[in-house]
This record gives structure tokens, C-alpha cells and sequence, in this order.
């Protein structure tokens, strides 16, 4: 029988924080959506299950994921505990020969939300408080299996960096109150050998055949990072659909 992944869990370990030392609701800065693309997610995000944020680099998907995850979960009027963060381990894929424990092992892919999240709330140990509270768990593909996470907000980043079977094992680990969003893609993946390919593209053919799926295309409208970036993926795009 799968593990299951209860929200008593978050619950157990956010009694022995102090009281003093939680973040909560009001400590999450406000963010409004800058362009329309962010709009729609805003907008849609309440009441979807599963949704794939797509496009292209430096517009903000993880942010606005992760963003709209909290949110929701720090609100006690709502089912979901906590926000679970999935990644594959790329580009080794597997990560037992790197050294330390589970946590130890994973830190590195952990720093694109200690950023995120110390935005989100303005201070630096962000991510720290909200771990050990509880409301953010972090994982790797390669620990997924066997496990049911429920009443979670689960938030599967760099998908195109994952194989068929690692976004298959994610999504069918997806249990009772809970939500999934993916962000990723498929131009992106760091993924180059034949037997280990990016399987984003067989995923979004075969999630657009259920009924409660959503999908926002983001494209270089929606690029907020810089103007640096902007300039630089409109100038790639413009590349590989001249000499690709």
C-alpha cells in the first residue's frame, strides 16, 4: 500500500514552532499579475485542479505558481496544508552518488525557492520558517514512488526536464483534496540522450485529453525578468526558426 502523505504531518511539525517564529497570511506580500497571461492564471487558479503553465523563460511561472500556492495554503479556509515542490535531479537523474542524506542531497535544487520565497515574503529565512512549519515540503522524482500526497498543492517545476515515467509516477501520486500544477518547457530541457528524453510533450497531448485540465501558453509578451532576457529569447526564437 502507497505511504500515505497526511496533512497531520505539517500539523505535528508546526506544534513544536514557535508561535512567534510561524509565518502567516498577512506576512505574504502582495503580488499583481503583469501581464495577461498572469492574469488568466490568477483568475483560473481557484478553481482548477490541474493546470500546466508553459512557455518560455523569465515570465514568472514558478513565481506565480508558488505565489498563488502559498496563498492558499496559508489561509485556514481552505483543505490544503502544505505546498509540495517536485523537481527531477538533472542532469545526473539519480542522486544517490552525491553525498549526505535525502535533505543533504537535495539542498541545491532548493535554491530557485529559498529566492522565490524570500520575494514573497521579504525576508531571507522564508523558506527556512516554512519548512520547518510544514507548509513547504520539497522533493526529488526519484522518491516519489510509493507515496499519496494529500490535501497538498503540489507544484511540479522544470517538467521538461522530466521523463514520461517520472511525470507519470508524479501525477499518479496525487490523492484526495488536492491540487496539481506544472511548469515547464519542452524547448528548454536539459534532457539530450535517446533513452532518457523529456516526455513534457507526450504529458501535454495526453493531460489535454482530461476534461479538468488547463493550459497558459506563455510567450515573449510575457517575459518580465529583464529586458536583457527579452531581447535574447526573441533573438533565439527568431534564430531557430531561421536555421533550425
Amino acid at each position: 500500500m502507497a505511504k500515505k502523505i497526511y496533512a497531520i504531518d505539517a500539523a505535528s511539525t508546526q506544534s513544536s514552532i514557535s508561535q512567534k517564529l510561524k509565518l502567516r497570511l498577512d506576512d505574504l506580500q502582495v503580488f499583481e499579475p503583469l501581464t495577461e497571461n498572469q492574469r488568466r492564471f490568477f483568475e483560473q487558479y481557484s478553481s482548477s485542479k490541474i493546470m500546466l503553465l508553459h512557455g518560455v523563460a523569465g515570465t514568472g511561472k514558478s513565481f506565480i505558481a508558488l505565489y498563488k500556492a502559498l496563498e492558499e495554503v496559508l489561509d485556514r479556509n481552505n483543505p490544503y496544508q502544505r505546498v509540495v515542490l517536485v523537481r527531477s535531479a538533472v542532469p545526473s537523474r539519480e542522486i544517490g552518488h552525491l553525498p549526505g542524506d535525502e535533505k543533504e542531497k537535495t539542498e541545491v535544487y532548493q535554491l530557485p525557492y529559498v529566492n522565490i520565497c524570500s520575494d514573497l515574503f521579504n525576508r531571507a529565512d522564508a523558506y527556512q520558517r516554512l519548512n520547518e512549519q510544514g507548509v513547504i515540503k520539497f522533493m526529488i522524482t526519484s522518491f516519489v514512488r510509493g507515496i499519496t500526497l494529500d490535501a497538498s498543492v503540489i507544484i511540479v517545476d522544470e517538467a521538461q526536464n522530466m521523463t514520461d515515467m517520472e511525470l507519470n509516477s508524479i501525477i499518479t501520486r496525487v490523492g484526495e483534496r488536492s491540487k496539481i500544477i506544472f511548469c515547464g518547457d519542452f524547448r528548454q530541457t536539459d534532457l539530450y540522450k535517446k533513452t532518457d528524453m523529456s516526455g513534457l510533450k507526450k504529458f501535454m497531448v495526453i493531460a489535454d485529453m482530461m476534461p479538468s485540465f488547463r493550459t497558459i501558453e506563455f510567450d515573449v509578451k510575457d517575459i518580465v525578468r529583464s529586458d536583457i532576457v527579452k531581447e535574447y529569447i526573441i533573438a533565439r526564437l527568431n534564430y531557430e526558426e531561421t536555421y533550425a
